[in-house]
């Protein structure tokens, strides 16, 4: 059970960095594009290189936290890098959040606390022999079977017709194939743990199979999403990427690793909850990034400063007792005075 809560606390960091090293990334490409506009493209290596030593090894702790913790875990972490690069890019870019992202990145920490308190515990899967007795589960099978068929469904018939109008297909497709390109991280991170520990696992046929089906698989994942992308608004595609590719993986890793099953009430309620709080700060984040819309904006009562109020009146505070007014005292409004309230020749009298 220790060995099994180790694991659980690397690839929870490992996952939480991947997030940062990736956030960090579209930050120095996006500086790095605007230092390209002043001084031309001759300096273009000088950003190129810390741009792809960033994705790099973001990509390989998230690579390497497949292989610790569950992938109900880890994949919900990757809004963590949405949240990074909105923080950066604030500090470094100059790009003020508004109320709406501020927000956002609150739900966003909230939902990924949750997700981390009530993670689910999956099977102990040690072995490459283990990984392909769960392959050969009837149940994954039938996942499996699905998630191909509705795939070549949408690539050859429904994307040629409607794929250039609805953004939900290119989406779908990226998010089915992703579940299937997880489940083989899964295995060769398990692979890639046994060879380090000495286990001549470049002789196993399975390893060479995940390999080839992850290759097939990110190809896919890479060729409709940029297509997503060059056709739809970036603040479309990301959350419903993020939302459909996340409840893929969810689903395929309950079938395959049986996460799901020793978990109880409380804690199915806590992950799902943790998950919708997620999605929510992820569309405040993208959806509203370029709306104006900050403290200037909020109703007069909500803002701080009594300059803010009109004729200078301060804000309301209840007068301690011994100073409020006997009843007596309480002169009533006048007649055709607003019902009490303030009016604009009140300011003059």
């Amino acid at each position: 059970m220790e060995v099994n809560r180790l694991d659980f606390y690397i690839g929870l960091s490992l996952a939480v960095s991947s997030s940062a090293f990736i956030g960090a990334s579209f930050i120095l490409k996006k500086r790095g594009l605007l230092r390209l506009a002043r001084k031309g493209s001759m300096r273009a290596v000088g950003f190129v290189i810390p741009v792809c030593v960033s994705v790099g090894t973001g990509e390989a702790a998230n690579f390497a936290a497949y292989a610790f913790a569950p992938a109900t875990l880890v994949t919900p972490l990757g809004a963590l890098s949405v949240l990074v690069s909105a923080v950066l890019s604030s500090y470094f870019l100059n790009e003020r959040l508004n109320i709406h992202g501020k927000v956002g990145c609150l739900l966003s920490i909230l939902g990924s606390t949750v997700m981390v308190i009530h993670a689910p515990q999956e099977e102990e899967v040690a072995s490459l022999s283990a990984m392909a007795d769960k392959l050969r589960d009837p149940g994954f099978i039938v996942f499996a079977v699905c998630v191909v068929g509705s795939s070549l469904v949408l690539i050859f018939a429904v994307a040629p017709r409607f794929g250039q109008k609805n953004v939900l297909v290119y989406i779908l497709i990226c998010s089915v194939i992703g579940s299937l390109s997880v489940s083989c991280v899964k295995g060769l991170g398990i692979g890639i743990k046994q060879l380090f520990a000495g286990t001549a696992v470049l002789k196993e046929p399975l390893f060479w199979s995940l390999v080839f089906c992850l290759v097939i698989c990110v190809g896919v994942q890479i060729n409709y999403l940029n297509k997503a992308l060059d056709i739809f608004n970036t603040s479309i595609v990301t959350p419903i990427y993020y939302v459909f590719f996340t409840t893929s993986v969810m689903a395929c890793s309950a079938i395959l690793f049986k996460e799901w099953l020793n978990m109880s009430i409380d804690g199915i309620v806590g992950t799902i909850s943790g998950f919708f709080t997620i999605v929510l700060g992820i569309f405040l984040l993208h959806a509203f990034k370029d709306i104006t819309f900050t403290q200037d904006s909020l109703p007069l009562f909500m803002r701080k400063g009594p300059q803010d109020f009109p004729c200078g009146h301060k804000p309301y505070m209840a007068l301690p007792q011994h100073e409020r007014p006997l009843e007596s005292e309480v002169k009533l409004p006048r007649e055709g005075g607003m019902m009490g309230g303030w009016s604009p020749n009140q300011c003059n009298n």
